[in-house]
């Protein structure tokens, strides 16, 4: 089994955690290799990254989405993905501010594209804002394990950190998940390289 992405992607950061875990808990064997966007575009009919090839004992799966990713190294482990709607609704949340906040930020860099000189740009920028306001009206757990969607949420959250793409001054409930996450040996493993 092979996991393709890069260190920096949230989506690939939290299949990497799920792969750590399965490797820590269940024995899972996956090598993880490191791939840029050229190469997701001609490896993956999605053109992005995360993608997952399996082709050991009579399987030939491969999985182009984070979501279905995660579900099978979670079923590889013997583990369960996204067990109750409440999780499963905030990896949903979490996956739509950061689709925004991942097109905002790469419209920014490759074609100098800004909210300022778009309307719809705008409307994600607004979207990402007040889903940090609606995510920070719940509480997290405090210490691993984590659910699925709070993994998700710990892994924007860095992200949009790490590309100061957001701020998350003031949002107690999310700097608290947060600080808890980076405690967490697997998500602090898995963090960005510095000036990547």
């Amino acid at each position: 089994m092979k996991l393709y992405g890069s260190y920096t992607s949230p989506f690939v950061r939290h299949c990497r955690i799920a792969l750590l875990e399965g490797q820590l808990n269940g024995g899972l064997e996956c090598e993880f290799i490191e791939t840029d966007a050229d190469s997701s575009a001609k490896l993956s009919p999605m053109k992005k990254v995360p993608f997952l090839q399996d082709q050991q004992a009579g399987k030939d799966i491969g999985l182009t989405d984070s979501a279905s990713i995660l579900m099978y190294l979670r079923e590889q482990s013997g583990k369960e993905f996204l067990t109750d709607a409440q999780d499963f609704n905030l990896f949903c949340n979490v996956n739509t501010v950061l689709d925004a906040a991942v097109n905002l930020f790469f419209l920014e860099k490759f074609d100098q594209i800004t909210p300022e000189q778009s309307s719809y740009l705008t409307r994600h920028k607004d979207r990402v804002e007040s889903a940090l306001l609606h995510l920070n009206d719940s509480t997290y757990s405090s210490q691993a394990p984590f659910t699925d969607g709070e993994l998700r949420l710990a892994c924007f959250l860095d992200w949009g950190l790490y590309r100061n793409r957001i701020n998350i001054d003031g949002l107690d409930n999310l700097q608290a998940l947060l600080k808890a996450a980076r405690s967490f040996d697997l998500f602090a493993q898995t963090a960005p390289p510095i000036g990547a």
